[in-house]
């Protein structure tokens, strides 16, 4: 596999290893597996997605304005949580597919370091908002809003990009 390389040298044994896992190996060999746990993955993708934006634009004050803040995020916790574990559940099999050409893939990485990044702001932030409870959005609403779009918005388009490059 050419290509610029982003990981360390070292790591390329264990990826080899990972893509030769039984799962790996199962997804990759059948006509039907793949495709299937993409579109699923994709199902996920969209409830995830929904949950952040319907949340990130009560934040940003321009939806569901007549609906608390805190009631928003609250009950938009769950749909994300799903969306994430979704995610996670039909990423790793897509990934252990294809091991080796995400080693070598400069997209994948982007995506791998922003994701705990957005993970860990979306969270803290919700919960942050949902204890603070302010009833209008503010400057720091809308800097939530705009900083956790702005994280979602690399770890998606990263995430698209691994399957035009490499």
């Amino acid at each position: 596999m050419g290509g610029r390389q982003f990981a360390p040298e070292a790591w390329l044994p264990f990826f080899e290893w990972l893509e030769y896992t039984a799962l790996g190996t199962a997804v990759r060999e059948s006509i039907w597996a793949f495709p299937i746990i993409e579109a699923v993955h994709l199902l996920g993708l969209g409830l995830l997605g929904g949950a952040l934006l319907l949340v990130d634009l009560r934040l940003w004050g321009t939806g569901l304005t007549r609906q608390p803040i805190a009631a928003v995020v609250r009950h938009g916790h769950r749909w994300l949580v799903a969306g994430v574990a979704l995610m996670f559940v039909t990423g790793i099999p897509l990934f252990l597919s294809e091991a080796v050409k995400c080693y070598y893939n400069t997209s994948f990485w982007v995506k791998m370091i922003s994701l705990p990044f957005a993970l860990g702001f979306t969270f803290a932030a919700r919960r942050w908002v949902a204890a603070v409870a302010p009833s209008r959005a503010d400057w720091r609403t809308r800097l939530i809003a705009a900083v956790s779009l702005g994280l979602w918005f690399t770890v998606a388009a990263a995430g698209r990009w691994i399957g035009f490059s490499g």
